[in-house]
């Protein structure tokens, strides 16, 4: 006993000899990537909050958002998968802790008096075994494969943490931007019911000229058709709002989800990111988190490989009582132990151990450039949002004047029509030209607001601007 109590000293010292671990200690690859986004000195550096969208001042929006980060299965799969990687890393960890089993056992058994060996004088045939042991194993971890292990483990952990986010981040878009399509709509649905209001009223004025004599059964006819598909226009957008109340109702868990109508408008448009990006996208991303995790645990799974060409020390002992009557179990003369150390090498294994090196190397690159990929992607799509979020901005400009020279244009047209100046089909022209610039101008916020929720995915939800020197 006092053997193991021996080894289990001298444990601590033997680990601090054994402080290396093979394989390569990772290092985040060096990224060639331009130093700032084209367009980028016009975008004011404001702070946006994690929660960013509630800079849409919404109390609608910011309910749909948080029930269905609560209530929807991909959230729920997501934080259930973080929860089983950190218990995987708690097994991994506690590999580094001897495993200490107490086993007892009781037998009663008889023996054959006819066998060639001859049993003693004093032998009894029939006999009673209680035995009561405590044991442990443990593995030296001389080339940190247990290390690395961990390594593998925390990362993949991360990983998942990182993933929930990308979760939450998807889901929060998904939903942000189904909501701005549906207020979209809700202007769309004002504006083409407007049209028909204005359609019937035209209508009515070219029935009455017509009763005079003013008018003939072309325009008639003509009225007729433009304020039926007025009407059938807006039915298709009534249409296409249910359907996405019906998305919103299915991201959120709620099939009888029903929300009034609002004006699109009224939505302010966030502030944009700050300069210092490409730094910052690294660090924020989540899906760039994940891909370098992956990348993390791909390098130590090399140690591990490498490990395993190695030889295994391990320490064993156990210490117990052994005896033929249970009230004696704790006898000094009852007591049993042992201590033992194992050391087993690899000799010949025709290269199996030298493939999985191998593989795990394959993997790593694998893994590199998958996270390569990501962050020249993630790149890619800030640039995109900045050119999207910039042109329409100025789009929106010029589809006010075009409104206004419509709506204009509708009411002089309708004044020369019933003057007797022009003829009906300069009506109908000023009324599909309104009409068409109305919805282009609701489409056009719409855009602007979808392309501001495209940074904030873009740039991991959220940020703030770096401190100046």
């Amino acid at each position: 006993m006092k053997t193991i109590f021996k080894s289990l000293r001298a444990l601590p010292v033997t680990l601090l000899i054994a402080g290396c671990a093979v394989g390569p200690n990772y290092q985040r690859p060096a990224l060639d990537m331009p130093s700032t986004y084209r367009d980028e000195a016009a975008l004011p550096g404001q702070t946006a909050p994690y929660e960013w969208w509630k800079l849409y001042n919404d109390e609608t929006l910011n309910r749909l958002v948080a029930d269905v980060l609560k209530t929807n299965s991909d959230a729920r799969i997501a934080a259930a998968q973080v929860e089983e990687a950190e218990a995987v890393l708690r097994q991994v960890n506690a590999s580094f802790f001897p495993q200490i089993d107490l086993a007892g056992n009781a037998t009663r058994s008889r023996v054959s008096t006819e066998t060639d060996v001859p049993l003693g004088n004093n032998a009894p045939i029939i006999r009673n075994d209680r035995r009561l042991v405590a044991s442990t194993s443990f593995e030296l971890d001389f080339w940190g494969k247990l290390r690395r292990g961990s390594e593998v483990a925390r990362a993949q952990a991360l990983g998942s943490k990182y993933g929930k986010e990308v979760v939450t981040l998807t889901l929060a878009g998904t939903t942000t931007q189904a909501y701005f399509t549906l207020r979209s709509l809700d202007a769309q649905v004002a504006a083409v019911r407007s049209s028909v209001t204005t359609r019937e009223e035209s209508l009515e004025v070219v029935k009455s000229r017509a009763a005079a004599g003013f008018a003939s059964d072309l325009d008639l006819n003509q009225a007729i058709g433009a304020r039926a598909d007025a009407a059938a226009q807006l039915k298709d957008l009534e249409r296409q709002r249910t359907l996405a109340e019906n998305l919103l109702g299915a991201l959120t868990g709620r099939a009888d989800l029903r929300i009034p109508a609002a004006d699109i408008r009224a939505l302010p448009l966030p502030p944009l990111p700050p300069p210092g990006l490409p730094s910052a996208l690294l660090d924020r991303r989540p899906d760039i988190r994940v891909a370098e995790q992956n990348l993390v645990a791909a390098n130590a799974q090399i140690g591990v490989a490498k490990a395993a060409l190695f030889p295994t020390i391990s320490l064993t002992g156990n210490y117990g009582g052994q005896s033929s009557a249970l009230e004696n179990l704790l006898d000094s003369g009852a007591r049993i132990w042992s201590g033992g150390f194992g050391l087993t090498l690899p000799i010949f294994d025709a290269g199996r151990n030298i493939a999985k090196v191998d593989q795990a190397e394959s993997r790593q690159q694998q893994s590199l450039f998958a996270y390569q990929k990501v962050v020249a992607a993630a790149f890619r799509e800030v640039a995109d949002a900045i050119v999207n979020t910039r042109q329409a901005e100025l789009a929106e400009a010029d589809l006010q004047v075009r409104f206004d020279a419509a709506r204009k244009s509708l009411e002089l047209s309708r004044i020369r029509y019933e003057s007797g100046y022009s003829g009906y089909l300069d009506v109908l022209d000023a009324q599909r030209t309104a009409n068409d610039a109305e919805l282009a101008l609701a489409r056009n916020r719409q855009s602007r607001l979808a392309y501001t929720v495209d940074f904030m995915k873009a740039l991991g939800g959220g940020w703030t601007p770096p401190a100046r020197p």
